[in-house]
Order: structure tokens, then C-alpha cells, then sequence
């Protein structure tokens, strides 16, 4: 009787265990299915058990939650970028204008300190027409599906014609950049414009930050690596370097859109771009 009793009592724990894991997989697999696909469903179980239906209805509650932030998250983005286009397109005509005006004015005779203070003014329309350009370039890229015309596009080539571009500018400022670049041609798959872009954003924002030298690599691999002396610089700020509309202090006449752009177009190109303070030299990393 006593082992007749013990048989049925480890045949139910056998059953029970059975039913649960059965059950938790259950939970798992549609858990993963949740999270990776656009549902408002929720996880649905076939069984008696209350331990594991608690479970999921716990679960559900924490997706229903997280469906309610996600979507909160999409509007609030869909809404920002909604604002950045108007934004951009208000601005840019008045500006136009402005500066047509300024140039006609610039023609005229004027007094010495008036022609003086109309350059200033002129100089500070020219800057916001820059950063109002940035910012209309900026909501085109978010605009876009990442569907742009692709190509098999040389490295090396993009990367050489946009360090010659950049060259004056480097100049100019005293910095005579250390380039190191693999002679094996390195072929990537991407848009050209979009490529060129990221050079060009990564080049400015050495002109901003470097202390006076920069050192640009491109090796077999494909790794492509900006480093410069930035000892302004902290680790707190570098973390937060690709994140749009972060600016430092010292870059006032910024958007701090430049390298979130870039970020986006390294990202298309299934590639990785990262930044990291090693001592005092900032060193900006992709990976394509």
C-alpha cells in the first residue's frame, strides 16, 4: 500500500513537472515572439496549472507596459522628426533672404563702423544658415527608408579625396594630419555620397576638438580609425558623442548632429562606429 502511495505521488510530480516545463516553453517561445513582431496580443496558455498561468498573466502586464512605453517612444519620434523638417524649412527661407538682403548692403557705401558692424552680422547669418542646413540635411536623413542607390565603392578612394578636401581647412589651422592607409584596395558595398559624408563629419569634428594633430588609418580589414589629442575632453562626453544634439561646450556653433549623422549612415552600411578617450587622445573607430 505504502509503496503503491509513494508510485503515485512521484507519477503526479512527474506529470506536474512535465506539464510546467511544457508550459514554460510555452511562455518562452511566445515571449520571443512578442517582443520580436508588431502585436498586441498576449501570451495565451493551455493549462491548469496556477504557478505558471500567474506567470503569465505577471508577463503580460510587464508587455502591455512595454508596448505602452514603445509606443509613446514612436510618436514622441515621429513627432520630433516632424518638427526638425518644419523647423529646418521655416528657417531656411527667412534666412535667404536675410543674407541677400545683407550682401545688396554690403555693396553700398557705408561709414566705416556701420560696414564694420554689417559684417558681423553678416558673418553670425551665415553661421545660423549653416547649422539651419545641417539641421534640413539632418531630417532628410531621418526621412529616409535607407533604401539609397548601393554600389561596390573603393575605400580608400572616398576616404582620399575627402582627406584632400579637408586638407586647406587642416592646414589653416596648423594640423598636418598623419595618414596611414593600407595600399590592398578595400571594396565595400554602399552609397558614396553617404560614405563621403561620414569622412567629411569626422574630419570637422577633428578640426573642432583636435589639439592640433590627427592621425587617420584605413586597414586591410576595412577598419578605418580617426585619432586626435582632444585633452578638453571627458569620458562622460565621448560616451555621448553620437547622441543627436549632444554638444560639448567648446563646439557652440554646432548642432551636434554631424556625427550622430554619421553613426546612421555606418549603421546602413551594416557596419559599427565607436568612440573611446584613451588618455587624452580621442579615437573614433569604424568597422565596415
Amino acid at each position: 500500500m505504502i509503496y503503491a502511495l509513494l508510485g503515485a505521488v512521484i507519477a503526479a510530480l512527474v506529470i506536474k513537472i512535465i506539464v510546467m516545463k511544457k508550459a514554460a516553453r510555452d511562455i518562452s517561445s511566445q515571449y520571443a515572439e512578442k517582443l520580436s513582431a508588431e502585436t498586441n496580443t498576449l501570451i495565451a496558455l493551455d493549462t491548469v496549472d496556477k504557478d505558471m498561468k500567474r506567470l503569465a498573466s505577471e508577463i503580460n502586464t510587464s508587455l502591455k507596459k512595454l508596448r505602452e512605453e514603445h509606443n509613446r517612444y514612436v510618436c514622441g519620434d515621429a513627432e520630433l522628426k516632424a518638427a526638425i523638417t518644419n523647423i529646418s524649412h521655416d528657417l531656411r527661407t527667412p534666412l535667404t533672404a536675410i543674407c541677400g538682403y545683407l550682401e545688396v548692403m554690403k555693396k553700398s557705401e557705408l561709414p566705416e563702423q556701420t560696414a564694420k558692424y554689417l559684417e558681423i552680422i553678416n558673418g553670425r547669418a551665415e553661421l545660423m544658415k549653416q547649422l539651419t542646413e545641417e539641421l534640413f540635411r539632418y531630417s532628410v536623413v531621418l526621412s529616409s527608408d535607407g533604401n539609397e542607390e548601393t554600389e561596390e565603392l573603393s575605400v580608400n578612394r572616398v576616404l582620399e579625396d575627402c582627406i584632400m578636401g579637408y586638407y586647406a581647412a587642416f592646414t589653416e589651422k596648423g594640423i598636418v594630419p598623419e595618414i596611414d592607409l593600407t595600399e590592398e584596395k578595400v571594396v565595400r558595398v554602399g552609397n558614396k555620397n553617404n560614405l563621403a559624408r561620414t569622412f567629411n563629419n569626422l574630419m570637422n569634428n577633428a578640426l573642432k576638438y583636435s589639439d592640433g594633430d590627427l592621425f587617420i588609418s584605413l586597414s586591410a580589414e576595412g577598419e578605418i580609425v580617426f585619432s586626435n589629442t582632444a585633452a578638453g575632453l571627458t569620458r562622460l562626453q565621448v560616451e555621448r558623442l553620437f547622441d543627436r544634439f549632444y554638444t560639448v561646450r567648446e563646439a557652440r556653433n554646432s548642432t551636434g548632429l554631424g556625427l550622430s549623422i554619421a553613426r546612421t549612415f555606418v549603421e546602413q552600411m551594416n557596419g559599427s562606429i565607436t568612440a573611446e578617450l584613451s588618455g587624452n587622445r580621442l579615437i573614433i573607430r569604424i568597422k565596415l
